[in-house]
């Protein structure tokens, strides 16, 4: 790999996809001069791109559904696995994972832009890409208030503001309709949100799921710490005392996860039986569908707050 960054550095884009054997795909003809626009991403950077429609490389599920939410789903010509919503998602060629990318298929697709989420989209590749030259947009939200902007913005690159500012609308209205019906929780539960087991993964107080909880009327247990997914152990658990543990694990595996609190009687959410699974892939999936899974959340935290779960 460190030949190949030379090679971008001394060659150029072209010379590089030649010298490492890609079949070129050939680009949209153009009918006259490229107008480069200048768009601000999530993460405030300034990204210059030319003229919409373009040809979009999404590197995250979250990123992708949000495009297609933007209405700029017909431009996406490659993405990553998992990108499974909408429906029409699953019909865009994959190049990789979150974690890596097949970089050679991605430069010979000529993409005008690559969409990244910066909290995990792979570093060492994103600045590979860089080097490409290939502009990349930064989308990532930390808080769910913020996912309307961010499809706003989307709008902006894709060239479909009017579609972007239909869902941008659905989507504070929805929020305001389950903060009016589970913010005000006089429980205030305190909730240990198990997203990965051996070791144990929960998640900080900057993350999207924690600001769901909020939401939910609900505290995250570990929402003093800053990283987005901080491993604890179980002695750290066991001395926060959850009132209840939530299971957000893959399909299928949730119920396993829990089985492991349940030696652990004295504590609070064990005694008392609140060990949830739930297995909505939307909530980690960080696009508008997290919305749907929130309300699914927050009902469940609700009917365990009432004593009727």
């Amino acid at each position: 790999m460190t030949g190949l960054m030379k090679l971008t550095r001394a060659l150029g884009l072209g010379t590089l996809v030649l010298a490492l054997g890609v079949s070129q795909a050939s680009p949209p003809a153009a009918t006259g001069p490229a107008l480069t626009r200048t768009v601000t991403d999530d993460s405030g950077r300034t990204v210059s791109v030319g003229s919409a429609p373009l040809r979009i490389v999404s590197l995250a599920p979250g990123a992708t559904e949000m495009l297609f939410a933007a209405g700029g789903g017909s431009q996406v010509i490659a993405t990553v696995e998992y990108s499974d919503e909408p429906p029409a998602a699953r019909q865009v060629p994959r190049i990789g994972d979150v974690a890596a990318v097949d970089l050679e298929r991605l430069v010979a697709l000529h993409p005008d832009v690559v969409i990244a989420w910066p909290a995990g989209t792979n570093p060492a590749q994103r600045a590979k890409i860089a080097r490409l030259n290939i502009p990349i947009y930064e989308q990532q939200v930390a808080r769910l208030a913020e996912l309307a902007d961010s499809v706003r913005r989307l709008g902006l690159l894709t060239g479909t503001e009017a579609d972007a500012a239909r869902a941008a609308q659905d989507i504070d209205v929805r929020l305001a309709s389950l903060k009016a019906a589970y913010l005000k929780n006089a429980a205030h539960p305190t909730v240990l949100l198990q997203v990965w087991n051996r070791p144990i993964y929960t998640v900080g107080g900057r993350q999207l799921m924690s600001d769901a909880l909020e939401i939910c009327g609900a505290r995250n247990l570990f929402a003093d710490l800053p990283e987005a997914g901080p491993v604890v152990d179980t002695e750290a658990v066991i001395g926060r005392d959850p009132d209840i543990i939530v299971a957000a694990a893959p399909p299928g595996e949730g119920a396993a996860w829990l089985a492991g609190w349940r030696r652990f009687g004295s504590m609070k959410a064990v005694r008392e039986g609140h060990l949830v699974v739930f297995e909505d892939q939307a909530f980690s999936r960080l696009g508008p569908s997290v919305i749907d899974a929130t309300e699914g959340l927050c009902k469940i935290i609700d009917r365990l707050s009432r004593g009727s779960y």
